[in-house]
């Protein structure tokens, strides 16, 4: 019973983190400050995946996101210099006007998704869940290709914030 209480215990402050933590990533206009709370986030989240018995999700969550991805992301803010002058803050330019406007239709599909999860899901079979067998095995198989999208993804990034970066030197 009192181990019960304490993974309910451990579940609400791990959860209220993670929803803070991700609410001041949103929220915080230092692009550095955004980033350290990211990995508060990460880190709240491989928590959750500890209470739910997935100790190789959560240790890959620690070491994958919260260490290699931020430390990927914070080399590229540091490298192309994000910092704003004043006047360049509130102006609303088109590109912002864009980013709200598809911001909101991505929230409101993923409102839509979870609306109607239920009824367009199948039971699926029971499967081991964090088992590095099976996350191995359904990464290089069934998930191969958004895996390997993901990695351009990233590798693109880093590129652009090279040339960014060596365009403003010039």
């Amino acid at each position: 019973m009192a181990e019960i209480v304490f993974k309910w215990i451990v579940f609400f402050i791990a959860s209220i983190l993670s929803i803070f933590s991700s609410v001041m990533m949103v929220t915080r206009k230092n692009p550095v400050h955004s980033a350290l709370w990211l990995v508060v986030t990460f880190i709240s989240l491989a928590v959750l995946y500890f209470l739910l018995n997935a100790t190789f999700i959560a240790i890959s969550q620690v070491i994958v996101y919260a260490g290699a991805i931020m430390m990927l992301f914070l080399f590229v803010i540091m490298l192309i210099h994000l910092e704003k002058g004043p006047e360049e803050i509130g102006k609303m330019t088109v590109s912002r006007i864009f980013a709200v406007v598809l911001t909101v239709l991505l929230f409101v599909e993923i409102l839509v998704g979870v609306y109607f999860y239920r009824a367009w899901t199948v039971k699926p079979e029971p499967m081991p869940f964090g088992d590095p067998k099976t996350v191995g095995k359904l990464l290089y198989t069934k998930y191969l290709f958004p895996f390997e999208i993901a990695s351009v993804l990233l590798l693109v990034g880093i590129i652009g914030a090279v040339v960014l970066a060596k365009r403003r030197k010039m």
